[in-house]
């Protein structure tokens, strides 16, 4: 992982993801909250635990300074539409320079940024799942739930959610949502390197990459052009205090 420099926290070559620390103090908070909109505070409202509302709170606000960085912005004068499908993206004179995406899970987020191609990112906490299998056989590919079922049960459950942050990544890279069924493409399981192995017609032009967050998590970056290197970032510890 690089750390934060000048060149980090400015315009953005191919693509990069910010892995970041969401425990965040009150003040902190305060600060994030005055650099939201004010349709992103009131959907922070709307959170009935406080910990979701925190989470949404700083994850926007890290967003916001990121993609203001990247664009010489004042992180305040941003302005986001949804895509076709609903997947959020730059709006006004910014729409179409850069792509991005967010994702958040436990204390982490990851926002990613790409000028070669749709990014897509996904972190997810590990945690116990008994039904690992049976879930995967329920939702994912055929060929997955096979792999991932040849793999020594003690490895089975940090594997599913490898698989399950590539899968994510490849769907919000691509804006479906919902639309993209799970089971109508493929990734490689881990321990196999990250790829897009099958979708629709062929895989087309792809990249994945495995994250490290940091130890109870996992996560995949996933952009939409074959062979784009990833430059990977950690948030610096005192990022709300660049807000103002």
């Amino acid at each position: 992982m690089t750390g934060d420099t000048a060149a980090e926290f400015g315009p953005v070559v191919g693509a990069c993801v910010w892995i970041i620390d969401l425990a965040l103090s009150p003040s902190a908070l305060a600060a994030c909250d005055a650099v939201l909109s004010e349709d992103e505070r009131v959907r922070a409202g709307r959170f009935l635990r406080s910990e979701d509302r925190d989470r949404y709170r700083a994850s926007h606000a890290a967003l916001r300074l990121i993609l203001g960085r990247a664009l010489g912005m004042d992180p305040r004068a941003l302005t986001f539409s949804a895509g076709p499908a609903g997947k959020p993206e730059l709006a006004g004179p910014e729409r179409g320079v850069l792509a991005f995406n967010l994702s958040h899970s436990g204390r982490r987020a990851l926002v990613g940024l790409s000028t070669r191609g749709y990014i897509g990112v996904d972190v997810e906490v590990i945690r116990p799942l008994p039904d690992a299998l049976r879930i995967a056989r329920g939702h994912f590919a055929s060929d997955e739930a096979d792999a991932l079922a040849r793999l020594p049960e003690e490895f089975r459950e940090a594997a599913f959610f490898s698989l399950w942050t590539r899968k994510e990544a490849v769907v919000k890279a691509l804006g479906a949502g919902l639309a993209l069924p799970l089971d109508r493409f493929s990734v490689t399981v881990p321990p196999a390197a990250p790829r897009l192995l099958r979708m629709g017609g062929g895989p087309g032009a792809w990249t994945l990459h495995d994250l490290d967050p940091g130890p109870g998590h996992a996560a995949t970056a996933a952009v939409m052009a074959a062979g784009i290197p990833l430059v990977r970032h950690r948030f610096p510890a005192d990022w709300p205090s660049r807000l103002s």
